[in-house]
């Protein structure tokens, strides 16, 4: 059995790092927190948290998942329309709803970040803590930070996302891979254009998709995706230089989204390329692992991405607290079973980004 005087470190303040400090601490472990920001990040725009990451917040506390859901509205239908705005086709989810135990929510990450800031103790968590190098050694962990502070303990997990710095010392050779799309978020003042409830997808064409729900206090999220090659002077990078919509893609759609977009405030906007990784081989590293975007960042296309990474907290937390195994017995076997089922939702996830309507085909993992 797995003492609880181990001592864990966490680098990585988003969602499925907060979740996992939870967890954690729960079950009686020493954590440390670490996060690069100078304080929280309870920035970005909405998201759609389908059921299987409600279910995972449950696990903890079902009074956690139920105040995400009063945070945000329940979506109540999908659909799909062209970019005339004419409805293709539409789908119900109180089936899903029925069949999980869970709806779907559409919810500002702010009121999702909040929601676990409060169950964690202050005293936890290190902030202004920019990873610089890790080395792992006869069941200890290093892990140095550019602040000149140093943390050693007998477990390190990376929760630090798509560019994870812990990601290279577990397998240095994985870079995220271009999707092909920049895509522009906002959060517009709601003018009742789109009912509560429905999660509205303009299809992709002619080289563009976009969405838009509202998520509840008068806000309306929208999200425009447009294919675009990358300038050889912007590989890598997180957004291109110019992160100005382009007034050309934004006339291919209807009225009604084009109008909200060009409503938002300049400071509601962000900009980025979409990216995910490969599959990898191994998540695993002597005593150094890594979950969520960190190990499996994936297109946005199935809204898997939060919500794969809270129930990588929950797995990995059992496995830890199983009364028979040991660190690396529950690395191991974390890593072996969970690998099979991420695979599958990168492959899935790419390969519906790419199904419908684009211009130029992605190559599918």
């Amino acid at each position: 059995m797995i003492s609880t005087q181990t001592k864990i470190g966490i680098v990585g303040g988003g969602t499925t790092g907060l979740y996992l400090t939870i967890l954690l601490k729960c079950r009686g472990f020493n954590v440390c927190l670490f996060e690069r920001a100078p304080k929280p990040r309870v920035d970005g725009c909405g998201i759609l948290m389908i059921a299987s990451g409600l279910q995972a917040l449950s696990i903890y506390d079902r009074e956690l998942s139920n105040e995400i859901i009063q945070a945000g509205i329940k979506v109540s239908t999908y659909e799909f329309r062209n970019l005339k705005g004419e409805l293709a086709f539409s789908n119900s989810a109180a089936e899903t709803e029925a069949e999980n135990g869970f709806p779907a929510v559409v919810v500002h990450r702010e009121d999702i970040a909040k929601a676990l800031l409060r169950r964690i103790n202050p005293e936890n968590l290190y902030f202004d803590h920019s990873l610089e190098s890790v080395k792992s050694n006869n069941g200890k962990v290093t892990a140095k930070f550019r602040n000149g502070q140093t943390w050693e303990g007998d477990l390190l997990i990376g929760t630090d996302g798509l560019n994870s710095k812990v990601r290279s010392f577990v397998e240095p050779d994985i870079q995220p891979s271009y999707l092909g799309d920049a895509v522009w978020r906002g959060i517009a003042p709601n003018n009742h254009i789109f009912s509560e409830g429905d999660f509205i997808v303009f299809m992709r064409a002619h080289g563009i998709y976009a969405n838009a729900f509202n998520i509840g206090q008068n806000r309306c999220h929208w999200g425009f995706f447009t294919e675009c090659e990358q300038p050889e002077d912007e590989k890598g990078l997180h957004a291109p230089k110019n992160t100005l919509l382009p007034p050309e893609e934004l006339a291919k759609l209807p009225d009604t989204i084009r109008q909200t977009i060009e409503m938002t405030p300049q400071e509601n906007i962000v900009c980025r390329y979409s990216y995910d990784i490969n599959p990898m081989q191994h998540i695993v590293a002597d005593r150094v692992i890594i979950l969520g975007d960190a190990a499996h960042a994936k297109s946005p296309s199935r809204a898997q991405g939060m919500s794969s990474g809270l129930e990588d907290a929950v797995i990995f937390t059992n496995y830890l607290t199983s009364s028979t195994t040991t660190i690396d017995e529950a690395l191991a076997t974390f890593e072996q079973e969970r690998l099979p089922i991420i695979h599958e939702l990168q492959r899935t996830s790419r390969e519906m980004s790419q199904k419908t309507g684009r211009t130029k085909k992605l190559q599918t993992v």
